[in-house]
């Protein structure tokens, strides 16, 4: 964890930020995944981990506004724990680690709460997530829980968002240090993306990485041949000779802050004339948009960049006509790219999501569309310094989306189906890079992972 003094600050900060009531923060458990002993990696609850630091399961956390007091509830661990496990620290130990000098057992975190609630005094808690945490804070509040979601704080969903989305110099080094291991993760993928191997043996190669050099990966590897599926979980194929091998991976550090990249190569190491003309086109949408990102923009306006620069490259191709600027108004570009430009990142991969991503990505200035493709933007709203977000353009040619439009007559000005239907067994393609905003403009972060055709089929030539 970080020096205590950091946590202190970040404590400090959300108290400026609501003024009455106490905020709950449950950790997470311990989750089995076939017997109870026999349990998951532990990954720690973000929030908890950002206010206390504390990785260990089966914590709570509280401030309390009105007395300003912390508080946090655990359990020591007796015995049996110790055979197993060894000597532990005591919570009172742990707290002070985080700059909390109220140490409670777990035990009493139940008869606080109700005092609280009996004093007429507010609650705030976040959305939960996990079934066991539902359970645990329906018992602590007396609410049942399908009324949960109806009582989270918003006040505490829009304090939180705005400390955690400036990420300070700590965060900044972190993910950094993600940032790097995914390079190594990333140049193995290209050097293995040979014809024969099964996606599988890449998957659990880079995935071991990860757990070498930091932690687990940031979320579930997606790689695959058929790139056409944005989030492709199935590793089974057999690469072959002509087809685009889409790796989007990351890793989480000790710290738990995320890497996000995506790299596409052509499997044998060589791009065709097809390959590296559609690839050209994504390269220079990720290149223009990263160049633009600076402070008081809304990414909304980057993405619809990079979305006019995706069609005049296809227009060169002979995949789209007509005029850009319109072909986007009207969404005809979301037929190759249905998704956002990109998101926020920090100790989760799709920093603080869960807590409703129009929260996250949006503002009282900035509202979300509704309309297919333009809909699917997680981050909309305006720039500020400290922000870490991803550029992620991509162009995919998805059969069934592909026979939608057209059945549909979608698009017909924007759009050449007859050269669009040759193009079925493409497969696609998306780049990807976490990039920190500056007071000036913007820094990648990390060691740059090799993404123009010439760096690829160098790194590529290595694995033959």
């Amino acid at each position: 964890m970080f020096n205590k003094d950091v946590y202190i600050e970040r404590r400090s900060k959300l108290r400026n930020e609501i003024k009455s009531g106490i905020a709950l923060f449950l950790g997470n458990v311990e989750s089995p995944f076939n017997y109870p002993a026999n349990t998951y990696h532990f990954r720690q609850d973000s929030h908890f981990l950002y206010f206390f630091g504390l990785k260990n399961p089966g914590f709570a956390g509280v401030i309390d506004f009105d007395n300003n007091k912390e508080y946090v509830f655990g359990n020591d661990f007796d015995i049996d724990d110790i055979i197993w496990m060894g000597v532990q620290p005591k919570v009172k130990d742990l707290a002070k680690k985080a700059g909390i000098d109220n140490s409670r057992p777990y035990t009493e975190l139940s008869g606080f709460i109700s005092e609280v609630v009996n004093n007429g005094r507010k609650v705030h808690f976040l959305p939960p997530y996990r079934g066991e945490t539902k359970i645990e804070l329906s018992s602590l509040l007396d609410l049942p829980v399908s009324e949960l979601d109806s009582n989270v704080s918003v006040e505490l969903i829009k304090a939180v968002v705005k400390l955690k989305e400036i990420k300070d110099k700590y965060e900044i080094v972190e993910i950094e240090k993600a940032v790097d291991i995914a390079y190594e993760m990333h140049t193995t993928s290209m050097k293995m993306a040979m014809p024969g191997v099964i996606e599988q043996k890449i998957a659990g190669t880079i995935e071991g990485i990860s757990l070498a050099l930091g932690g687990p990966v940031s979320f579930p590897i997606i790689l695959s041949q058929d790139g056409q599926t944005l989030h492709n979980h199935n590793h089974d194929n057999v690469l072959e000779i002509g087809r685009m091998m889409v790796t989007d991976g990351g890793a989480e550090t000790q710290e738990c802050y995320s890497s996000d990249i995506t790299r596409t190569v052509p499997v044998g190491g060589k791009f065709n004339k097809r390959q590296a003309q559609i690839y050209q086109i994504v390269l220079d949408a990720n290149m223009a948009a990263i160049e633009a990102i600076k402070p008081g923009l809304k990414y909304r306006d980057i993405h619809f960049l990079a979305a006019e620069i995706i069609v005049d490259g296809l227009k060169g191709a002979g995949l789209m006509k007509g005029d850009t600027k319109k072909a986007v108004e009207t969404g005809a570009h979301t037929l190759f790219m249905p998704h956002g430009l990109g998101h926020m990142m920090g100790m989760d991969v799709h920093d603080m999501e869960g807590l409703g991503e129009n929260f996250v990505g949006y503002d009282e200035t900035t509202k979300r569309a509704t309309e297919f493709g333009n809909a699917y933007l997680r981050l909309g709203k305006e720039l500020k310094p400290g922000f870490v977000l991803t550029v992620e353009p991509g162009i995919y040619f998805i059969p069934d989306l592909i026979d939608k439009f057209r059945n549909e007559n979608l698009h017909t000005d924007y759009i050449n189906y007859d050269v669009v239907e040759t193009y079925k067994d493409f497969g696609g393609i998306r780049i990807e890079d976490d990039i920190l905003v500056t007071e000036t403009g913007n820094r990648v972060l990390g060691k740059p992972i090799p993404k123009t055709i010439k760096e690829i089929e160098s790194i590529m030539a290595e694995g033959n």
